[in-house]
């Protein structure tokens, strides 16, 4: 019998480990996590180049959030990401990534490797991200037809809810007669 290359740890023990690296990086270990609808990219001023924000006032995360998006992302054999954006109010702002891309990141890339656990951590470099509570630019965020269930590296809120609603994440097909019955209920006026 095989034995597998890489075994998780409990989130505990990753967590342990992320707040050691900020640590040591002169970076705060109080954690602040975000998920895709957080995340706001803005143009800059600069052509081609962009602005990195978060807001939690229009979708804040749920305390289990981060929990139920890393025993996800644990159940795959892609590399684990705990990474930082940047400072915002004394505590780090931090995304849980996973995909097999992020295989091809190491050192050279910022990234300070746990092999044993297929986990990585990219503290970044000091700086503050700025924590957005303006409505009309977080409307302009979603004007921009970002699909949340489709954000590549992160965990959706969205997806989260549907791990709580059914037991697992919901393929494309379903999420659209999600949507259509949700719809269908409010016009027949018949409650969920």
């Amino acid at each position: 019998m095989s034995q597998p290359i890489f075994t998780r740890p409990p989130l505990s023990d990753a967590l342990a480990a992320w707040s050691e690296c900020l640590a040591t990086a002169g970076l705060p270990s109080a954690l602040r996590w975000i998920f895709a609808e957080n995340l706001i990219l803005e143009p800059a001023d600069a052509p081609d180049s962009f602005r990195t924000g978060f807001q939690t006032k229009f979708t804040p995360p749920d305390d289990d959030a981060l929990d139920i998006a890393y025993d996800i992302f644990s159940e795959t054999d892609a590399r684990i990401v705990f990474y930082r954006l940047g400072t915002a109010g004394k505590k780090s702002v931090c995304i849980l990534l996973c995909d097999p891309w992020l295989d091809k990141r190491d050192g050279h890339d910022g990234y300070i490797l746990r092999d044993d656990w297929k986990i990585s951590f990219r503290p970044g470099t000091p700086g503050n991200i700025e924590e957005i509570t303006d409505l009309t630019r977080w409307v302009r965020r979603i004007k921009r037809g970002r699909d949340f269930q489709d954000f590549d590296f992160g965990m959706a809120l969205a997806t989260i809810d549907e791990i709580k609603l059914h037991g697992r994440p919901l393929m494309p097909y379903e999420r659209m007669a999600d949507k259509m019955m949700g719809r269908m209920r409010r016009v027949l006026g018949v409650e969920e």
